[in-house]
């Protein structure tokens, strides 16, 4: 059984950073690809970024290219999400995913993927 857990939301400013991390279990990491999902208050979960499991691929929503990183250590089993130059309109329950796939297609891996295990979530608020 897959398992993860996130941290590192909370309340910031307009243009502060938070950086969300996903400590996953259950299955050799190095077989895992993530993403993060977010979804705003009253809105649909929405696709955020992804990373192969070898690390080497990433894919990002247009929103948030440019401010948001996506990344992964393997010797800590966890995914990161740095959030940079923060927006209210980033406000949302910021979701952990991972699926059993190694490579890099983006239909398998980017904004239509679909992922197999998810955590519980963390809360990022953005106040303006």
């Amino acid at each position: 059984q897959v398992q993860l857990v996130e941290s590192g939301g909370g309340l910031v400013q307009t243009g502060d950073s938070l950086r969300l991390s996903c400590e996953v279990s259950g299955r050799p990491f190095n077989t895992l690809a993530g993403g993060w999902f977010r979804q705003p208050p009253g809105k649909e979960r929405e696709f955020v970024a992804s990373i192969s499991a070898s690390g080497g691929s990433k894919y990002y929503a247009d929103s948030v290219k440019g401010r948001f990183t996506i990344s992964r250590d393997d010797a800590k089993n966890t995914i990161y999400l740095q959030m940079n130059n923060l927006k209210p309109g980033d406000t949302a329950d910021y979701f952990c995913s991972a699926k059993s796939y190694s490579g890099s297609y983006h239909l398998l891996l980017g904004p239509l993927a679909d992922f197999e295990y998810w955590g519980q979530g963390t809360q990022v608020t953005v106040s303006s």
